[in-house]
Parts: structure tokens; sequence; C-alpha cells
């Protein structure tokens, strides 16, 4: 009887999984000692093994969550309504729903648009005229859309997901600002109109001590419309740009004069930079050198940065103002930042925006200053709340990555993000079809325009930029709203 027995087991087991089954075996000895002989995990410790289970929830839960467990408007930084309406006006499939929104209007925040009861009919609409950014300089910059792609580095995002974006503004007619890595060829591919970001590291513009060079100001001043000094961002005010090392390749090292393999890190703020003076200097000194626009992103924390720089301006003279000011939210995101910040730090961009918009009224510089609003705008709605705010114009970079296939795995960090996009794994890259998602870049900023519009029209306006405060409301309790020129009148008082 033992004899057929061991007949039938060596018919039944190869070698191949006999060896597999003893190394399985083997492992699990092993990990069974490990924890129950460490000490840095309590749970691993009293349950050896199966309580590495409860570390692996733990990360899975937020992919979970995403599609199963969250109703469709609960869900952060994004929720899955936002994201698939993204997706489908991305693939040119409209915003059209049935049977009625899941946009509940009782929850405070909710904005609502101040309907006319005699709406335009369609030949009484208006075209979206260009406005210029830096009507005085040497090149002076006609933008001709209202929503436009944010910075985001290459280094950040990956070389395909930086074609996919220039190609994809080169046919919608926007503009695309670099972010702080410097520029490449792949911004150069699409044609599109480009907004260089100076970062506080200076990448692409620096020279051998790190300082800013004029030579490299003139060279890239042929490929640009304009000049944005970053002081901060949404994400992490007060806190310089972060690369991961697993994210700094040979490439990128050599764009940006740094490492390979090391975080790049760049400076909290610009080191020229330490006063309302300080900044209009740089301002006006890449402006005499390059002859183009100059502006400045930053996160506001109240309303004393904006007011300094208002008194500097005047007192220096209305030629020494930035052509235009990027408000960025403390919501902003970021591919990496302490967390620290990115909860608790700035102002966001509802309360930031109608602050900066009162104090330059206030003090005569509204018209001269074009104002850029940033922070999770990547809805019709919020796009049209900014205008009815006081922005001219809008800009995004998490709305375009959703327009590029992103799915919010929350990677962006690790370089293993699965679409492709923040990652520089050429695998995961594959995955990530420039032609097609250029598309998806061009539709999506299509039809943001284009429902911007309608939301305007549907308020008695021709176009959006007629957009008032008064043309929106924001509901402060279920059943209560007040129109946004009673809650920002006019909120900041002479100095």
């Amino acid at each position: 009887m033992f004899e057929n027995l061991n007949f039938s087991i060596n018919l039944t087991w190869s070698d191949g999984a006999f060896y597999f089954l003893y190394i399985v075996i083997i492992g699990l000895v092993w990990l069974f000692l490990h924890d129950v002989l460490q000490k840095g995990h309590a749970i691993q410790r009293n349950y050896p093994v199966i309580g590495h289970f409860r570390y692996m929830f733990e990360n899975m839960g937020e992919y979970f969550r995403q599609y199963w467990f969250a109703s469709d408007r609960e869900e952060l930084p994004f929720n899955r309504a936002t994201r698939a309406w993204i997706y489908r006006t991305s693939k040119g499939l409209g915003g059209m729903l049935g049977f009625g929104s899941t946009n509940d209007l009782r929850q405070p925040g909710s904005i609502v648009f101040v309907n006319t009861a005699y709406p335009l009919l369609e030949e009484e609409y208006t075209t979206v005229d260009p406005l210029i950014i830096g009507p005085d300089c040497k090149h002076p910059f006609e933008a001709k859309s209202i929503f436009n792609i944010s910075g985001m580095s290459y280094g950040a995002i990956s070389a395909a997901a930086v074609r996919a974006l220039s190609k994809g503004a080169g046919f919608a007619g926007i503009w695309m600002n670099t972010g702080e890595g410097g520029i490449t060829s792949y911004h150069l591919q699409g044609h599109c109109d480009l907004i260089f970001q100076i970062g506080t590291a200076k990448y692409g513009v620096r020279d051998e001590a790190g300082n800013l060079s004029d030579d490299k100001l003139r060279a890239i001043a042929k490929h640009v419309k304009a000049f944005e000094i970053k002081l901060s961002q949404g994400a992490k005010p007060g806190r310089g740009g972060v690369l991961p090392k697993a994210k700094v390749t040979a490439e990128i090292a050599e764009i940006r004069g740094i490492a390979e393999g090391k975080v790049s890190s760049s400076p909290n703020r610009h080191k020229e930079i330490r006063s309302a003076d300080n900044l209009l200097d740089m301002i006006n000194r890449i402006r005499d050198v390059t002859g183009k626009p100059v502006g400045f992103k930053s996160v506001l924390g109240s309303d004393k940065f904006p007011k300094d720089l208002c008194e500097a301006i005047n007192r220096r003279g209305i030629q020494y103002a930035p052509d235009f000011i990027t408000v960025d939210g403390g919501e902003g995101g970021t591919g990496a930042a302490p967390q620290i910040l990115s909860d608790h730090v700035g102002l966001p961009i509802t309360e930031s925006l109608p602050l900066l918009v009162d104090v330059l009224t206030l003090y005569g510089l509204r018209e001269r200053i074009r104002i850029v609003a940033s922070g999770k705008l990547v809805h019709s709605a919020k796009v049209a709340w900014a205008l009815c705010a006081g922005a001219d114009f809008i800009v995004s970079a998490r709305g375009f990555m959703f327009s590029l296939g992103c799915v919010q795995s929350m990677q962006c960090h690790k370089d293993t993000c699965p679409t492709g996009i923040t990652t520089h794994s050429k695998y995961r890259q594959r995955g990530l079809v420039v032609a097609d998602k250029a598309e998806r870049v061009k539709a999506y900023a299509h039809w943001m325009n284009f429902e911007v519009n309608a939301l305007a029209h549907s308020c008695g306006l021709g176009n959006a930029r007629e957009f008032k405060r008064e043309h929106i409301r924001i509901v402060q309790s279920p059943g209560v709203s007040f129109p946004l020129d009673v809650i920002h009148p006019d909120r900041v008082k002479a100095p």
C-alpha cells in the first residue's frame, strides 16, 4: 500500500513544485522568527506572519475606498464625480447626465450661479478676446485662453507626459508653464506658448555658482512668452521644490545641474529676495534682460505681503510692477511635499484670490497687474467662480493630469505611477500614448472654456470675461446663500 502511495506522489509532484513548496516553508519560518524577534512593530511581534496583512490592508485602503466605499462626492483630494467629469470631457463625451445631479446644494461652500430670466440667444454671444500680459514690455504676451496648464516640472512628470501636454496645449491654443525643473526639448515639441518658471534653485537659468545668469535668461527667452518667479506653491508654502532621489535620472540631473540619484531639494526662498523691493528688483532685471513679461507665483497667508508689495510699487513707480501674479491656494498639489505643510499652511484659493484682488484694487494697481488663479480649479464651475472673484486667467496642473489618465493613485513621489505620468519607468510610460493623450488635453481645455462660457450665458452675459461677484452665490448653511459681492465686498482697509 505504501509503495502505491509513494508512486502516486511521484506522479503528482514535480521536482520544481517540491522545491517551490520547500522555499515557501523556509520563507515562512524565517519570517516567523524575524517577526517574533524584532522589536519595532508590536502587531508583528504578537501576531507573526499574519500581522503583515494589517499594513497591507492599510496601504490598499485608499484604493479600495476610491472604487467601492467612498460616495461620488466625498473623496479627497478629488472626488469620483469630479474625476469622472474630467475623464468624459477629455474624451469629448460631454458633461451630460440623466435623472438629476448628485451635487447637494445645501452643503456650505456650494456655489450657485445667478441665472437670468432672459438668457441670451446664441447669435447674441460674444467672443472672448485675448488679454495682453505686459503691454509695456518689448515683447508683450497675447494670452488667448482663460484656462491654461500650470507648472509641472520635467522630473516631477515624465517625458511622455510633458510631450503630450505640450502637443495638446499647441492644439488647443493655451499656454503651458514649464515648472521649476527647466526647459527641455519635450516642452518645445508642441510649439505651444510657454511660461518659464524660475524656482529658488534657478534650474536652467543659473551659472556654475547657482546665481541667476543673464546669458541663460536671454537664451531661454527665445523660446518662451513670459517668466514666472516662483516664491512658493500651495502644497508646501515655505518649502522649496523636492524631487525624490528615485526620480533624479541621469538626464534630469544634467538638465538641472545636480547629482544623479540624489534628492533634488530647492532652497526655501530665492537668496536674493528678502523683501518686496528685492522682488521688484529681480522682476525688473529679468524683464530688462529678456524683454518679456515677468510675474511671480505665491501663496498668501494674510494681506500683509500684497500690501507691502503694493506700497513698494507705488513708492518706486508703476513701471516696477510685476506683469502678473499667480496666486496659489493652500489646497494646491505637488508630486512631493511634507504633509504638515500641505495640511495646515496657506490660505485656500477661496479666500486668497478675493483678498489679492481687493488689495490690488485698493492701491490702484488692479488694471496694471494680471491675476492668475491656481488651486484645485479643475472644473468649469470652479473656473467660473475664479473669474467672478476677479481672476484674469486660471491654471491647473492636476486637472490636466486627469486628462492624461491619472487615477489618483497617490504615488507621484514614488516613481511608481501606474499610468506613466509621474514615473520615469519606460515600461509604465508605455501606457501613455502621446498622440492620444495630446488630443485629450486639447479636448479638456476646449470644453472647459466652452462650459465656462455656457455658465456665463446662463447668467445673461455675452462671454465669461463679463463675470462679476454679483453673478455667483455661496451657500452658508442649508437653505441660506449670499452673493459673493456681499461675502467679499471690500474687506481690506487702507493702511
